[in-house]
């Protein structure tokens, strides 16, 4: 029996391999825990005993339980250690007219409603077939909204489809609209900055008699935008990377999230920019990340943002902690504070220089936090449409998803990774082997500059998994 202890305080410690009846990532007792005591992984509580555990029996859904409540308040207790510093890098990436730098160039079409979803995909589908130079695809978006919408509903549906019009990764941008929505053209429009409008084109298909031949004109012109552009050297102060983890597994917060928390703080020490997202896989962790927040104000916005989510579940009549899920639960996971734990890690140890709502726009560098649920394809959108070039996914159980970005799959486990060859970018499995994790960060770092480069396109992308999905909060009409 191999047994993995993260820290020092844990009073379990996790399976390396399989073990008589249980899994891989499962926890074992590392001394008896009486009932109604704590009980501790990474050094902090993830739950409290439901009845008394033996030193080597196995902890689960069966002997215990979260200790988390509602809603609460928080204490501002900083506790930021300086990032070490980093030797500057550079990668090869396409300079936009607003001075953000795509790693893609790339010709979209946006949808403003679902009701043309077929039409964007058909164009994109004709466009494709005759690339100019450095033109890399042509790609729609499909969503079921834009219409019947109300309120922050609609409003968050046009900030995420902004977010996509002006992001870097686009060269180039078809704005296509039906013409009777309540998402009008004109409200994307004016959430385009001046500078950006030459780049972007508009069409609404009630105005025109034929939608296809008109779209594809129009794609013609911004193919050729796309083909005059060049890659060219470019800081990594330059990249916007989003953190999200999905399937995570009892390895996620050993070897994958670590792996990118390392990552992170790099990347941050040079000026770059990271977005850890996923609210609800914050709670019982809430507070690591809350006390390197830079300062109170950045603090207090921290705080508004999880009771704020906790207030949306609660208004919406569901529990709060209706979390792992149970393919979570099957990897080892079984409670949220001990998900959350692990999940946190994905951000490193860099102070959080912002807090955004769903669908903003990046305006600052370093670690930031952003409002969002943990779907994987709703939080991941969102950390597109805030103006991540690339998403880095960790993930223990494998999934086959993209967003509209490349969306790099880090398996916490060997055994995935040669399993599913066709959904994993990386394996960090090999951490529990004891590869180094300075060593594998190097690597890791390398793949995503080779990334950003072209040299190389993430799983997602060469299995064209290309989806958006919009966060919906209100009533549909």
């Amino acid at each position: 029996m191999k047994l993995f202890t993260i820290s020092p305080k844990d009073n379990v410690g996790v399976l390396l391999e399989p073990y008589q009846t249980l899994s891989m990532g499962q926890k074992l007792a590392l001394a008896p825990i009486k009932k109604g005591e704590k009980v501790i992984k990474y050094g902090y509580p993830i739950g409290v005993a439901t009845a008394d555990i033996q030193e080597g029996e196995w902890v689960h859904s069966h002997n215990m339980k979260t200790g988390l409540s509602g809603i609460e308040e928080y204490t501002y207790e900083p506790n930021i250690t300086p990032l070490a510093q980093q030797a500057p890098r550079t990668f090869k990436g396409y300079l936009r007219p607003d001075g953000k730098v795509g790693i893609r160039n790339e010709v979209w079409i946006i949808p403003t409603v679902g009701c043309v979803t077929n039409i964007a995909k058909l164009l994109a589908e004709k466009a494709s077939k005759d690339l100019p130079g450095n033109c890399e695809g042509v790609y729609s978006f499909p969503h079921p909204y834009g219409c019947s919408q109300l309120g922050d509903d609609q409003y968050n549906t046009q900030k995420i489809l902004s977010g996509l019009i002006c992001h870097p990764n686009a060269a180039g941008v078809l704005v296509l609209g039906l013409g009777c929505e309540n998402n009008r053209i004109e409200n994307l429009l004016k959430a385009c900055p001046e500078i950006q409008r030459e780049n972007v084109r508009f069409l609404e298909c009630q105005g025109c008699e034929d939608e296809y031949e008109e779209g594809l004109k129009l794609l013609d012109e911004l193919k050729a935008i796309a083909a005059k552009q060049e890659r060219t050297e470019q800081p990594v102060s330059k990249l916007v990377v989003g953190l999200k983890c999905g399937g995570s597994d009892g390895f996620s917060g050993i070897t994958a999230n670590p792996l990118l928390g390392v990552f992170c703080d790099r990347l941050v020490a040079q000026g770059g920019t990271t977005i850890l997202t996923e609210v609800p896989e914050m709670f019982g962790a809430e507070t690591l990340l809350m006390n390197r927040c830079v300062n109170e104000a950045i603090f207090d916005k921290t705080v508004s943002m999880i009771n704020g989510f906790k207030r949306y579940f609660q208004s919406n009549n569901q529990p709060v902690y209706e979390n792992p899920s149970p393919g979570n639960k099957d990897g080892g996971i079984t409670t949220l504070e001990e998900k959350s734990l692990g999940c946190v890690q994905k951000g490193g140890t860099a102070p959080v220089s912002d807090v955004m709502e769903y669908g903003d726009h990046v305006s600052a560098n370093g670690l930031l936090l952003m409002s969002g649920p943990g779907n994987d394809l709703v939080a991941a959108s969102g950390l597109a449409a805030a103006g991540a070039q690339v998403v880095l996914f960790t993930t223990g159980r494998g999934t086959p998803f993209g967003c509209p970005v490349p969306t790099v799959k880090v398996s916490t486990n060997t055994k995935l990774a040669e399993k599913k060859k066709n959904w994993i970018d990386f394996n960090a499995g090999v951490l529990v082997d004891g590869v180094p994790m300075d060593q594998l960060c190097d690597e890791f770092y390398d793949m995503v500059i080779a990334l950003a480069n072209g040299e190389i396109k993430a799983k997602n992308e060469q299995f064209e998994a290309r989806d958006l999905a919009i966060f919906k909060t209100g009533v549909t009409l």
